[in-house]
């Protein structure tokens, strides 16, 4: 059997407690430091504003700058000098984007609940958020679009975008050119902790904003994670994740590409695939080999597989299925003979690939789906990043003098019961017809009062 690095191999039904820990755990080592660090890093924006930002960029990011913000025409001109044809992909993904998150924008609600007592929720969008584009290792256009658009679509009017800047100062040109096809209105050249911080509370350049979304490293999900109590997040990011849940009838190839694409990620990438069919995870082991020595990023997914990496054997479909629930990966792919039957199995997911035809790779950047996911299994918690991330919801309550009237005894009793003479007082004012004046004595049973 080829060579090649795995963390677990081994049945599902006799999996030791450590080997589950490393496939379901999925928790960044060193989590105390990391929240320690983070915090003093929090403290010193606090402090200090733009200098604590341009410190970090020197320490962090080894640049001087110049400017924390990016100027508009410095973006437009990156998008004018992009190649026509990954423009009109960027386009392409950006308007499907745009199709599917606007369609996820509820209409208000009216509902007259008794005769006379009519209530309703209104949607605004939030005022200004933030978005968190990642940088480091690559570039990532497509993680600014799927931050960008959907705010665009609920009709944000402050769009603000921080990624990390390069050795010339500045954020990546397709990052850029992402923010101006998108629609931000300002973009900083700012990374790690510090961009978080500085959007949750404010400095001298960078305005504070009123949700923070998209992915990043450990550092970024640490910052959003403290400072979560103050502004709104999505749901906390961390590494690429998928699970394949595999038939016997299954392409081994295929199967091992999603392995391999998730895997180049980062090696913190969590990849696994799970089958029913011996012969189908040997296969898959075998092409599994072959692709990962082939791959221009071989070091990054063999550390990947060799941590966080799983070939399972269930003893069945069945338990194939409930394997991947417990496992509850950001993408799952289902590579089944029937997979939208085996899709209503599935809860935990941060999106589910239906069928052999739909690759994780199109979701990450083109179908329009969001590919903002909760990892480490909190998709049993948390939901992909959405439209409803950006908006804010009111109630409204209207009565009629007689809806009132109805409601006055029975409201004045429970306010009467929890001790709290004032509330019995109002609700007793719309019982009487000619209503309670001021200094009127606080009398349980008011004059008109009609009882339930």
């Amino acid at each position: 059997m080829t060579k090649l690095p795995m963390a677990v191999e081994a049945r599902t039904d006799e999996l030791t407690p450590e080997q589950r820990d490393v496939l379901l755990a999925r928790r960044p080592s060193g989590e105390g430091e990391l929240r320690q660090a983070v915090a003093e890093l929090l403290r010193e924006v606090a402090r200090d504003g733009d200098r604590a930002l341009v410190r970090m960029a020197r320490d962090f990011d080894g640049v001087e700058l110049e400017a924390l913000e990016v100027p508009r025409a410095r973006w437009d001109q990156a998008l004018d000098s992009l190649d026509p044809q990954l423009r009109a992909d960027l386009e392409r993904a950006a308007r499907n984007i745009e199709v599917f998150h606007r369609a996820q924008i509820p209409g208000e609600v009216r509902v007259e609940v008794e005769p006379g007592l009519v209530l309703g929720r209104r949607t605004t969008p939030l005022p200004a958020v933030g978005v968190y584009a990642p940088g480091g290792r690559a570039a990532y256009p497509s993680s600014v679009l799927m931050g960008v658009v959907p705010a665009r679509a609920a009709g944000v009017p402050q769009i603000v975008v921080c990624s990390p800047p390069g050795p010339d100062g500045l954020p990546p040109e397709a990052v850029m050119a992402a923010c101006a096809l998108g629609g931000a209105t300002r973009l900083f050249a700012l990374g790690g902790a510090g961009a978080v911080a500085a959007l949750a509370r404010g400095t001298e350049s960078v305005p504070r904003v009123e949700a923070i979304v998209g992915p990043g490293n450990q550092w970024v999900t640490e910052a959003k994670r403290q400072v979560a109590g103050e502004l709104r997040i999505d749901s906390p990011a961390g590494p690429s994740e998928v699970l394949v849940v595999a038939g016997p009838g299954a392409d081994p190839a295929r199967v091992a590409a999603e392995l391999v694409a998730q895997a180049e990620h980062d090696p913190e990438a969590a990849v696994a695939a799970v089958s029913w069919s011996t012969p189908l995870l040997a296969a898959v082991r075998t092409e599994l080999a072959r692709q990962v020595a082939d791959s221009p990023r071989r070091e990054i997914v063999e550390t990947a597989l060799e941590r966080r990496g799983g070939l399972l054997e269930a003893p069945d479909r069945a338990a194939a299925l409930a394997f991947a629930e417990d496992y509850a990966a950001e993408h799952l792919a289902l590579y089944t003979d029937d997979p939208r039957a085996d899709l209503d199995t599935q809860t935990t997911a941060g999106t589910v690939f239906v069928g052999e035809d739909a690759t994780v790779a199109f979701g990450d950047y083109l179908t329009g789906a969001n590919h903002v996911l909760p990892t480490s299994g909190r998709s049993r918690s948390f939901s992909g990043l959405s439209v409803l991330e950006f908006l804010r919801f009111h109630t409204w309550q209207e009565l009629t003098p007689a809806a009132a009237r109805s409601l006055a005894g029975p409201t004045g009793r429970l306010a009467d019961l929890e001790g709290l003479p004032g509330h019995a007082r109002a609700a007793r004012m719309r019982g009487n017809e000619a209503g309670l004046r001021p200094g009127a004595p606080l009398d349980p049973q008011a004059p008109g009062e009609t009882s339930p």
